[in-house]
């Protein structure tokens, strides 16, 4: 959901459990930059996988975002769910903040895609 080309998890073997922190490296507008944030909450179930992590002060946005894989056994169906809420904490994020917007939703976009992929490589 993060091997985007533009955005990466960097610590990639950082394991998925509360207060682990994980960075984020994204590529836009020709710049790279590192975005900190820390898992709060998990999730790791026989139907559900996922969890939410909340941005540090080394985040050039402030907020929190779930990451979450639902599997139903009557369907067999696997759904993923992204959902974020932010604002700009870095004052570039605030003086680009249309720009900003835009990334945010292409990282949606671009995950959700991803995710797809995943699938049907599984297929």
């Amino acid at each position: 959901m993060f091997d985007l080309g533009w955005v990466r998890v960097v610590n990639t073997t950082a394991p998925i459990e509360c207060r682990q922190i994980i960075a984020v490296e994204v590529h836009a507008l020709g710049l790279w930059s590192v975005n900190l944030s820390e898992i709060l909450e998990t999730v790791d179930s026989e139907t559900q996988f996922g969890f939410l992590y909340s941005t540090t002060l080394h985040h050039a946005e402030q907020g929190e975002e779930i990451f979450l894989l639902r599997f139903d056994p009557a369907t067999g169906e696997v759904n993923y769910e992204l959902e974020a809420v932010s604002r700009p904490r870095h004052l570039l994020a605030k003086a680009g903040y249309p720009i900003t917007r835009g990334f945010q939703h292409k990282f949606a976009r671009d995950s959700h895609r991803r995710m797809r992929q995943a699938d049907t490589l599984k297929t």
